[in-house]
């Protein structure tokens, strides 16, 4: 009945405030898209449905007086909690960067993953430790600030040299910012906190490039030093013993063409089921 009753009155004004309230969303997810923010509110917003459920269906006195002063206290929590993402995020809104993708232009990218296959093959053929992070829209400002400032262009010849064992930048990350370049070297990573290790006797490279996939959107590129064996993390997830063509593969549909594209081809169409072959390849490996 309610349900009716809104319908009835719903006027021509009332709908425009709807789509600009619906508006006024969308646009602060495109604010903390690809932040440390998003995992974060998600929880929340679980955790707040969950307990108005509870409160809702059991009518539970107690509870329910503790939501409604929870949820005066978030209202002047959120902004010291978030205070780094909402800052961020004026700061696109005000370069007008809101809506615009903040990686490298396509053919650069293509360029680039060139470089790092090659650079991975002969790091694996020499048993070189690496470890590569390709930044996408989240914000790797904090562990660029860790290294040692570069700001190069990205080159297999230069990934060889800083990968070297006996150099000052091979122990850490190499990371190539948004704009494709090569921002900073010997960066230093968080380490995964997940239990669920694809293998026990993971050692910290690999764990650093699950913990920054964990973080963010970045792409890492990992390259064993006992093994010599390439991987690479995305969303908390590793895909391991990779060849020099299934790595290509991989990074070609996650950081190559445009995914945001409204109509994808066939060629990304096929990349991305390349990618989904060679993973679910590597787990029937595993078992």
């Amino acid at each position: 009945m309610e349900l009716i009753w809104a319908f009835d009155n719903l006027t021509p004004a009332a709908i425009i405030d709807i789509l600009l309230v619906a508006l006024v969303f969308y646009g602060l997810s495109f604010l903390f898209r690809g932040t440390q923010a998003i995992a974060l509110l998600r929880g929340m917003l679980f955790l707040l449905l969950g307990l108005i459920a509870l409160v809702s269906v059991f009518r539970l006195e107690a509870l329910g007086w503790l939501l409604n002063n929870m949820l005066t206290v978030l209202v002047v929590a959120i902004p010291v909690i978030f205070q780094p993402e909402l800052r961020r995020a004026l700061e696109r809104l005000g370069r007008g960067a809101i809506f615009q993708s903040r990686m490298a232009p396509e053919d650069l990218r293509i360029r680039i993953i060139d470089e790092i296959v090659q650079s991975a093959e002969k790091l694996s053929d020499r048993r070189h430790g690496a470890l590569i992070v390709l930044q996408r829209n989240s914000n790797l400002d904090e562990y660029i600030r860790t290294g040692i400032a570069l700001d190069s262009q990205v080159s297999h010849d230069l990934l060889l040299t800083i990968f070297w064992p006996k150099t000052e930048l091979h122990d850490g990350a190499a990371i190539i910012n948004h704009a494709g370049r090569l921002a900073a070297a010997a960066c230093v990573l968080p380490l995964t906190a997940s239990r669920n290790l694809p293998s026990p006797h993971m050692g910290t490279r690999h764990r650093a490039a699950l913990g920054i996939s964990e973080v963010s959107d970045a792409l890492c590129v990992v390259v064993s030093e006992e093994t010599g064996k390439i991987a690479i993390t995305n969303g908390g997830r590793m895909v391991s013993r990779l060849d020099p063509d299934r790595l290509r593969t991989i990074l070609n549909a996650f950081y190559g063409p445009d995914r945001r594209s409204s109509t994808p081809s066939l060629a990304n169409l096929r990349e991305w089921w390349q990618a989904f072959v060679a993973r679910f390849q590597d787990r029937r490996k595993k078992t």
